[in-house]
């Protein structure tokens, strides 16, 4: 009986380690990077899939817990974002493209709905460090470019980020939708190319792996 006893008190024991430890390595914060493919657009009124332009982000991330399966992730990362126009009138036809790459910091609070798949929602802020505008032409005469460059556009850009995730130690993967809330153009731009009133579009696919 005593035996007995003392195997059931010994297994109870050791139980409660393990949850206690398991529980402690869930909670540990981790850092890592990430990096994937953009498909970016401007929007005014309405975000719709034309004029998409494709790009790439790269960067580090922190996820942070703050309690069972809750988490903040702050980020820092080099984004692609603009848009690809395609005109075609009786005069002209071709392609322009505008690339706007920022520095971007999102803060994230990420749910774990089950074990390995995640939602995660917050805001971003970011910081434009170059702007270049390209075009081909039919006639080759057409030629807007060189009026363009990054004292066009708005420096600072901020939003609204959300996506879901697949966590499959150490690495994951997931996709993500950036809404921006500010104007990219500026008031005051001679220019009618950048839109005053645009703002940014991005959908993100992404992998990370964590240290």
């Amino acid at each position: 009986m005593k035996n007995s006893k003392k195997l059931i008190f010994t297994s109870l024991v050791i139980t409660f380690m393990t949850l206690t430890n398991a529980n402690a390595q869930e909670n540990v914060s981790k850092f890592g990077v990430k990096g994937g493919v953009n498909f970016s657009n401007l929007y005014t009124d309405d975000v719709d899939d034309n004029n998409m332009l494709t790009g790439f982000n790269v960067g580090f991330f922190a996820k942070l817990p703050i309690a069972n399966n809750i988490a903040l992730q702050p980020e820092i990362s080099y984004t692609g974002k603009g848009a690809e126009l395609v005109y075609n009138n009786a005069f002209v036809s071709g392609t322009a493209q505008f690339k706007l790459d920022y520095i971007e910091v999102p803060l994230l609070l990420v749910v774990n709905v089950t074990k390995n798949f995640n939602i995660h929602a917050g805001p971003y802020a970011a910081y434009m460090v170059s702007a270049k505008t390209t075009n081909k032409s039919d006639s080759g005469s057409y030629n807007f470019e060189d009026n363009i460059d990054t004292d066009d556009f708005n420096k600072f850009d901020a939003g609204l980020a959300g996506g879901v995730g697949i966590d499959l130690e150490p690495v994951s993967f997931g996709v993500r939708y950036n809404y921006g809330l500010t104007k990219i153009g500026k008031e005051d731009s001679s220019t009618s190319f950048s839109s005053p009133d645009a703002k940014n579009s991005v959908l993100s696919f992404y992998a990370a792996f964590a240290f």
